[in-house]
């Protein structure tokens, strides 16, 4: 019997679980947090697939100019989101610690910081068809995405606000109540959706700004909900996270900034690569602009799948790291890499053989003024077809660094990938090659694939190279 197996032997004859049962302990537990956390995700991103379906049905300018809309809103959202989901691995540490008051001071000063940076980007967005025009947007689809821009600014801090509340009650592995508010959000959005964008039971018609209407008010209710439920359930409303809103905790409220903030701009600048990329789109031809609009939301549905796994990770890897359990970390970390490149390959034969199905739910096929539209949605499916593995290792590798506070280094990853890979790439092949929109897709899966390598393998060294007896959570 050689040395390497006597520890595991005389492990198992003291009756502590193999090694392959730990691993099976792992998977299960991520896939049981992250299913709930997938299905919200799911259901986060059915509000925005409804909206775009039913600009769809408004006809081309409409969608491409409430695309355009989406591409301010989003990359200032998932800024503010950003920031906020450093909440999850911070509670999730102090609740590995048994710190139940650092719990609770995080969660207030994540509400501070969030309320902090969303009412700058209310402005923003409030104001941003100024931003298309300077990008040389068509002033004509500029004005009609102010329609839906000054309607759905006012969704901003209440959805950062929700997001605070669900790293919160994620940390503590309990995020079924999320998902119930998220699906009851997808079912009011779609029905109040049908009515103010098209004029149905007796309302007014108000297209786009029906859209951005229904954005708010649901964003709002979806909130006050996991309020009331934060503050009902027996287990959390001993944390009273509303009490003594206004007292300060500044350490706390620093680290937040500090931890945060990276992951804010590394989540901004990857949605800010698609968000440049339908810029560019814009510059090609309406027809371009609508297409992506339509690829990049079937993209965005599968990524929700790696995002959820992301998020658990983030909880796993963090309790892990607060347990000081070195081979916990590495674990969780790669369960939630395996399981995520599994989906991805099944959504990447999604896209490859059934695109034109896909494409159809968005637009009539019959109607001949589509048919270009159509055309190219599909020849970019194939493409996101080709990157869906990446994709989904990115996003997962970036979650599992979060698990350990290691946030400045993958911001500087993705924003190297992402832009200097990604974008002068899609510029490249797009105008001087003169691939235009595939030429953009084929650019943004070049910057995905670099990131995805570049961080997973940082999480392999990290995970070899923590030091036993303690992990360096700063």
């Amino acid at each position: 019997m050689s040395g390497s197996t006597l520890p595991n032997a005389a492990a198992l004859a003291a009756g502590a679980p193999s090694a392959a049962a730990l691993w099976r302990r792992e998977i299960f537990a991520t896939l049981r947090l992250s299913a709930p956390l997938v299905l919200t995700q799911l259901a986060m991103i059915g509000i925005n697939t409804t909206d775009i379906v039913m600009m769809g049905w408004l006809g081309p300018d409409e969608l491409a100019a409430g695309a355009l809309g989406m591409n301010i809103y989003m990359p200032l959202y998932l800024f503010g989101m950003g920031i906020a989901t450093v909440v999850a691995p911070m509670a999730a540490q102090a609740l590995g610690a048994r710190d139940f008051r650092g719990v609770r001071r995080t969660v207030r000063q994540g509400f501070w910081l969030t309320l902090l940076f969303g009412a700058v980007f209310t402005a923003i967005i409030f104001y941003g068809r100024h931003v298309l025009l300077a990008t040389g947007q068509n002033p004509a689809i500029s004005l009609l995405a102010e329609d839906y821009l000054q309607a759905v600014a006012w969704a901003l801090i209440p959805s950062l606000w929700f997001v605070v509340l669900r790293c919160f009650v994620t940390a503590h592995s309990r995020p079924r109540s999320v998902l119930i508010i998220m699906l009851l959000a997808v079912a009011v959005n779609a029905v109040s959706n049908y009515g103010l964008m098209f004029g149905n039971f007796g309302l007014p018609r108000w297209e786009l700004t029906g859209a951005g209407i229904t954005s708010s008010v649901v964003s709002l209710l979806s909130f006050l909900a996991l309020l009331g439920y934060v503050q009902w359930d027996r287990r959390f409303k001993r944390y009273a996270v509303m009490g003594r809103f206004w007292r300060p905790d500044w350490g706390r409220f620093v680290e937040l900034f500090r931890v945060g903030v990276p992951i804010g701009l590394t989540i901004v600048a990857e949605a800010g690569l698609f968000s440049a990329a339908a810029f560019l789109m814009g510059l090609i031809s309406i027809e371009a602009l609508a297409a992506h609009a339509i690829a990049l939301q079937c993209a965005a549905v599968a990524f929700m799948v790696p995002l959820g796994l992301g998020q658990a990770a983030v909880v796993r890897v963090g309790l892990a790291a607060g347990a000081r359990d070195r081979d916990g970390v590495g674990r969780a970390g790669w369960a939630a890499l395996i399981a995520g490149l599994l989906f991805m390959g099944i959504s990447a034969l999604t896209f490859w053989f059934a695109g034109g199905w896909l494409v159809g739910l968005f637009l009539d096929a019959s109607a001949p003024e589509n048919a270009a539209v159509i055309e190219l949605a599909v020849a970019f499916l194939v493409i996101a077809a080709l990157f869906q593995l990446v994709d989904g290792g990115q996003v997962i590798g970036v979650h599992v660094l979060r698990g350990l506070k290691d946030t400045t280094v993958p911001m500087w990853l993705a924003i190297g990938g992402y832009w200097a890979v990604g974008f002068v790439a899609s510029v490249v092949l797009a105008f001087p090659l003169g691939l235009g929109g595939r030429g953009v897709w084929i650019g943004l899966a070049l910057g995905l694939a670099f990131v995805a390598l570049a961080v997973v393998w940082r999480f392999h060294r990290r995970a070899r190279l923590l030091p036993n007896g303690g992990l360096p959570l700063r």
